[in-house]
């Protein structure tokens, strides 16, 4: 898993409409968190997401792009989307990325995939990092929070 305070690492991914996006320059100069879905089919990543729907004022507000990653294709994550009304750009899994380029791949015997989130600052620096195997547990919100006004305090 990433570390906080270290350079994002330069990561090429993709998005569910087939752009190519750079993990450290998500933000497009702001900052980026990304949560990672264990995959769109998960009744508890879902939870998470939608709970990130509702804070996505917050987020706009103090100047943080909100991203999902999913391990499955654009064709799969490009449904889920649109089924779900999702507002958030969707990143793409292609052989276990993008998940695995931060440290969340596959554990528990390979089979389960880990969830998690990390948010990098406009200087593209790790400044929240969490994964988990286990659903419940990969989504950190009170710590997402508080990097997030940290992030404002230093503007």
């Amino acid at each position: 898993m990433l570390e906080t305070g270290s350079p994002a690492p330069d990561v090429l991914l993709e998005d569910a409409r087939g752009r190519s996006l750079r993990l450290p320059a998500l933000g497009d100069g702001g900052a980026a968190l990304v949560y990672f879905m264990r995959s769109t089919s998960c009744p508890v990543c879902n939870r998470h997401v939608q709970d990130l729907v509702r804070s996505r004022e917050e987020f706009a507000a103090s100047g943080v792009t909100v991203f999902l990653a999913v391990p499955e294709d654009r064709a799969a994550a490009t449904a889920w989307k649109s089924k779900r009304g999702i507002p958030f750009p969707v990143l793409v899994g292609s052989a276990g990325a993008p998940h695995d380029a931060v440290g969340l791949g596959t554990r528990v015997f390979g089979a389960m995939r880990q969830s998690g989130s990390v948010l990098i600052d406009g200087l593209g620096i790790v400044r929240h990092a969490h994964g988990s195997t286990l659903p419940t547990s990969g989504y950190d919100r009170k710590g997402i929070l508080a990097a997030v006004r940290e992030l404002r305090a230093r503007v």
